[in-house]
């Protein structure tokens, strides 16, 4: 697909995968909206690509838990840009606590965050992007959400929500020239965990399996505006959820050791 002249919103834009996916699609020629919380990182990254690239990028710096001014953001946006192509829903958090230890707030934080704003966001693009010829959704979500594991309980759950509202948009919109892709990932070597993992010692256990975030960048370009359902990142993760659905308790007796690391 040639992405010159395609305008795709990126949030959680100014690291890891968000940051990647700008620049990976900026050298592709692809306009640009990106959004984040940090409005001096946003205003670099943007100075930088266009700079660089022969590309439009604006950008709006916007905490995504406040999903009720979400509507007007997207005002904002199609005010400036005219028209959106796409959008890839990247922010999010994760926590490792257990679900005892993890208070109200950061439960109710992380389902606005890494649910909520993902689904106000399509919500409010939709009828603007019926309107185009092609138009591309990434939401993305996570191998936590097909096996949950310990000290993930509130994570898992709004990756599992991710999944199972991504299955239902694409079968609501499989007549439209709206295209919906999913991304399920392990662990990926981004600051992600400075938040989710604050002992550091899953990281280190997980060192040798962490993707690369250029890596997933490039794979989740390389589908967009196909018809590609899912993406899912390493493969051999993909054969340890179609198992754990075939015998869980099974599963879940063999994988002990690994799900306790956390």
């Amino acid at each position: 697909m040639d992405l010159e002249n395609k305008t795709i919103i990126v949030t959680g834009a100014t690291s890891g995968i968000g940051l990647s996916l700008s620049e990976q699609l900026a050298e592709q020629g692809a306009n640009l909206v990106l959004i984040s919380r940090n409005k001096e990182k946003l205003a670099d990254i943007t100075d930088r690509l266009m700079s660089k690239h022969r590309i439009n990028c604006w950008y709006f710096p916007y905490d995504l838990t406040n999903t009720e001014g979400i509507p007007t953001l997207i005002e904002q946006v199609l005010i400036k840009t005219k028209q959106i192509d796409g959008i890839i829903n990247n922010a999010g958090f994760g926590l490792f606590a257990y679900a005892a230890d993890t208070s109200a707030e950061i439960t109710e934080k992380m389902f606005r965050l890494n649910v909520l704003a993902i689904i106000e966001l399509n919500r409010v693009l939709l009828p603007h992007l019926r309107t185009r010829t092609s138009a591309q959704i990434v939401n993305i979500a996570s191998f936590a959400g097909k096996i949950a594991t310990p000290k993930a309980s509130t994570y898992a759950s709004t990756k599992s929500a991710v999944i199972g509202y991504s299955n239902a948009l694409r079968l609501e919109l499989k007549k439209l020239p709206v295209q919906v892709m999913t991304v399920n990932l392990g662990p990926v070597k981004t600051a992600f965990f400075t938040e989710a993992d604050q002992s550091g010692s899953y990281q280190d256990q997980v060192a040798a399996i962490m993707l690369d975030p250029d890596r997933v960048s490039q794979k989740i370009i390389q589908h967009l505006f196909t018809k590609k359902r899912e993406i899912n990142l390493p493969g051999w993760m993909s054969i340890g959820t179609s198992l754990y659905h075939l015998a869980p308790s099974l599963f879940e007796t063999i994988m002990a050791r690994q799900f306790d690391k956390k």
